[in-house]
C-alpha cells in the first residue's frame, strides 16, 4: 500500500508509472487526495471544538460557585451541544479514513522506473540464458510419462484423493522431491539464512499484509469454517512474522528460508500447457525473504537472483532470467524477475522462481519499520521474496532432460541428498 504523502508528493509521477502497468484509473489517485483534504479539514473542525468544549466544561464549575445559575446551565447545554458535534466529526472521520484506505487496496504497487511498459508475458525481457538444451532422442518422454515408466508420481490417485492437480509423490519420487528440498535448504542456510517451519494457514490480516487481499483473494482455498487461508507460498507466513515491528537498522537485512506445501486454486487454468506437473494445486517450495535498507534493496535483489542462479547451474539445468514488463508485475511488486528451465521433451520454457522487490509497499501495509541512526524517527523498510525453489516444475524439467536409455541420471550435487546416481 502506497503512504498518503507519497502519494500528495509525487501524484503525476506515479499515475505515469501505473499506467506502465496498464492502470488507467488514475481518477482514483484525486480520489485520494480529495479525501485527505477532507480529513484534514474535519481533523481542525474536531480539534477546535473539542478544545471549546473543554474550556467551557472548565468555567462551569466556577460559574456555579459563583451563584451564577442560569450562565452555568446555558454554557452545560452549550458543552452537550458541542459533544454532539464533536460525535458527528468523529463518524465523519471514520467514514473517510474507511473510504480512503478502500482506495489505498484498489492501488497496486509503483513499477521501478527501470520496468518497462508491457501487457503480457510476451513483453517481458529476456536478460540472460545459461546452460546447453541437448536434443534428446525421438523415444523421448514428457514427464508425466516418465513418472508413470518408473513409478515417481501418480496424477490418478490424487485425483481420486483430492481432485485434479493434487499429485502422489511416491518411492523414487517421492525421496527425490524429499532430496531437492533438502538441497535448497542447505544451500540457503549455507548462504547466511535463518530457517522457519511456519503454519500452512494464515488469518486475514497477514493475508492482506503482504498483498495476497483483496487481490488474489479468488487464488487461495478459504476453509468454511475458520476465517483462515491455505497460504500461497511460504512469503506470507514469512514475512508476516515482522508485522507491527521496529528492528534497528544493525539488525537489516533480514534473511529467512522456510519449506512449505503451497496451495493455489489456479482458477480458470485448464488444456495442454498445464498438463502433469505444469501447473498444480498443491506444491512444495522453498521461498527466501530478506528484508532490507530503502537504500541496499536493489542489491540485494542482484544477490537473490544469483543465489537462484547456482542452485540451477548446480542442477545443469538450462534457464533464461526473464524481467517482468509492467502488465506482467505481481501486484505488490515494484520489480521481478522470473526463472524459467527448459523442458526438453516438452520443448517448452517453465517458470520455476520469481524473485521480487516489494520496496515499501508490503512493509506499509505490515507497518514494519527500522530504526535509521541517520535520521529522526523510524523508516519504511524494504522486503524481498523468491522462488529457490518451485519443485513441481524443476522435477518435472529435471526428468525430463536427464532421461536416458538406462535410465534418469542425478544431478551430480543431489547424489549425497538421493544416494544413488540414477533412477531405473
Amino acid at each position: 500500500m502506497l503512504p498518503i504523502e507519497y502519494i500528495r508528493n509525487n501524484s503525476q509521477y506515479i499515475s505515469n508509472r501505473l499506467a506502465v502497468r496498464g492502470f488507467t484509473n488514475t481518477n482514483i489517485v484525486d480520489q485520494i487526495l480529495g479525501l485527505d483534504d477532507k480529513r484534514k479539514e474535519i481533523q481542525t473542525q474536531l480539534d477546535e471544538t473539542k478544545a471549546k468544549s473543554n474550556q467551557i466544561s472548565k468555567q462551569i464549575g466556577q460559574l456555579y460557585k459563583e451563584g451564577k445559575q442560569e450562565e452555568a446551565e446555558k454554557a452545560k447545554q452549550e458543552t452537550g451541544e458541542l459533544k454532539e458535534q464533536v460525535k458527528n466529526l468523529q463518524q465523519q472521520m471514520t467514514d473517510i479514513q474507511q473510504k480512503q484506505q478502500e482506495l489505498l487496496v484498489e492501488i497496486p504497487n509503483v513499477p521501478h522506473p527501470a520496468v518497462k511498459e508491457g501487457n503480457t508475458e510476451a513483453d517481458n525481457i529476456e536478460i540472460r540464458t545459461s546452460g546447453e538444451i541437448f536434443p534428446l532422442n525421438e523415444n523421448a518422454l514428457p514427464h508425466w510419462d516418465l513418472a508413470k515408466k518408473y513409478n515417481l508420481i501418480d496424477f490418478e490417485l490424487g485425483n481420486k484423493l483430492t481432485g485434479s492437480g493434487f499429485p502422489v509423490f511416491k518411492n523414487r519420487g517421492a525421496k527425490l522431491e524429499r532430496a531437492l528440498i533438502s538441497y535448497f535448504l542447505d544451500m540457503a542456510v549455507d548462504n547466511g539464512y535463518e530457517e522457519y517451519l511456519p503454519p500452512l494457514m494464515v488469518n486475514e490480516d497477514s493475508a492482506f499484509a503482504t498483498g495476497q487481499l483483496p487481490d488474489k483473494e479468488g487464488q487461495m482455498y478459504r476453509l468454511a469454517d475458520d476465517p483462515f487461508y491455505m497460504i500461497p507460498t511460504a512469503e506470507v507466513p514469512i514475512t508476516n512474522m515482522y508485522r507491527d515491528t521496529i528492528l534497528k537498522a544493525e539488525d537489516l537485512p533480514v534473511k529467512n528460508v522456510s519449506y512449505t506445501p503451497c496451495f493455489r486454486r489456479e482458477a480458470g487454468s485448464y488444456g495442454k500447457h498445464v498438463r502433469g506437473l505444469n501447473r498444480v494445486h498443491q506444491f512444495d517450495k522453498v521461498e527466501i525473504v530478506q528484508i532490507q535498507h530503502p537504500d541496499k534493496s536493489y542489491d540485494t535483489l542482484e544477490e537473490m537472483v544469483q543465489h537462484v542462479e547456482m542452485l540451477l547451474q548446480q542442477l545443469q539445468l538450462p534457464y533464461r532470467i526473464m524481467q517482468l514488463c509492467g502488465g506482467d508485475l505481481g501486484f505488490a511488486s515494484a520489480f521481478t524477475y522470473d526463472f524459467e528451465v527448459y523442458a526438453a521433451a516438452q520443448q517448452k520454457w517453465l517458470e520455476v522462481s520469481s524473485v521480487s522487490n516489494f520496496e515499501s509497499y508490503q512493509a506499509n501495509r505490515l507497518k514494519l519499520r527500522f530504526k535509521d541512526d541517520k535520521q529522526k524517527g523510524t523508516r519504511l523498510a524494504h522486503t524481498l521474496n523468491g522462488s529457490a525453489l518451485a519443485l513441481a516444475r524443476v522435477i518435472a524439467a529435471l526428468i525430463e532432460n536427464n532421461q536416458t536409455e538406462d535410465g534418469i541420471t542425478i544431478p551430480k550435487v543431489l547424489i549425497p541428498y538421493y544416494g544413488n546416481s540414477i533412477i531405473t
